[in-house]
């Protein structure tokens, strides 16, 4: 693969960028077992997206640019899915299929055992989305996923498109009554997204120009409140994350990982 070329921001905006120094904290330190990492696959643009299937023990992410999605089983890695009409976002739903953000369909799609591919939901008031980005399953099916504009901007990691219902939101949909609420559309590009583990807190990222902030808001049923800022990333930015089960989020930020206690620290 690797034909088309990488030019994502982070590789040459941020080439020289300097992190924030942060000093980890003794609770941070019990967290990480060893020191020792390694080095899975090297073989893609981009890699995003990664989500674990416990049933199948099997691990997938998304090769954006390359339009292809990417397995990990016992120790091998393979395609998954190619073409993925440039999946990015990933997860499971509470019956472990595959739930994924399509850039190239402008939708929603679910994935099963079987490699079975249908589309969960693709439009807005009868309008296209702009490109699904990231998805997050709550505990009653709800699929809360965000939009922004990445996936038209250019063909790079998606098709080039015309924005149709003029914003970029945060959505929810009931696979059960086939119902699609707008969460919020206070953001300007909304990107990552995950509910803490208790499902009493929503995590979103934005990553609009001049932005780059985590936001934390309360959940109560279907509804958000109370926006506070957890970090600003500028120059970097937090895309995806996952809260573990002390409620503690784990985000990539720029040249690293990030992890945020329940208090933001």
């Amino acid at each position: 693969m690797n034909k088309k070329k990488d030019f994502s921001p982070t590789v040459y905006k941020f080439k020289d960028a300097v992190m924030e120094q942060v000093e980890n904290t003794n609770l941070f330190k019990s967290y990480i077992k060893t020191n020792e990492f390694k080095q899975l696959f090297n073989g893609t643009l981009w890699a995003e997206g990664p989500c674990y299937i416990p049933h199948k023990d099997m691990l997938v992410w998304s090769d954006n640019p390359n339009n292809r999605m990417m397995k990990l089983v016992k120790g091998h890695v393979s395609e998954f899915r190619n073409p993925s009409n440039y999946c990015n976002g990933n997860t499971i739903d509470n019956d472990e299929n595959l739930i994924s953000c399509s850039h190239g369909g402008r939708c929603i799609y679910r994935t099963d055992d079987d490699l079975n591919v249908s589309v969960v939901v693709d439009k807005f008031d009868g309008k296209k989305f702009n490109s699904p980005n990231d998805i997050c399953v709550k505990s009653d099916n709800t699929i809360w996923f965000t939009d922004p504009p990445y996936g038209i901007l250019s063909d790079y990691e998606g098709y080039l498109g015309e924005p149709e219902y003029g914003g970029c939101y945060v959505f929810s949909f009931n696979t059960k009554k086939n119902i699609l609420k707008v969460i919020t559309t206070n953001l300007d590009r909304p990107n990552g997204i995950a509910f803490s583990h208790d499902e009493k807190k929503l995590y979103i990222a934005d990553t609009g120009e001049n932005i780059k902030c985590l936001y934390v808001f309360d959940v109560e049923g279907d509804l958000i409140s109370n926006q506070k800022l957890v970090y600003d990333f500028k120059p970097f930015f937090s895309d995806g994350f996952r809260s573990d089960k002390d409620g503690n989020i784990w985000t990539s930020a720029g040249k690293a990982i990030k992890c945020f206690n329940p208090q933001n620290k």
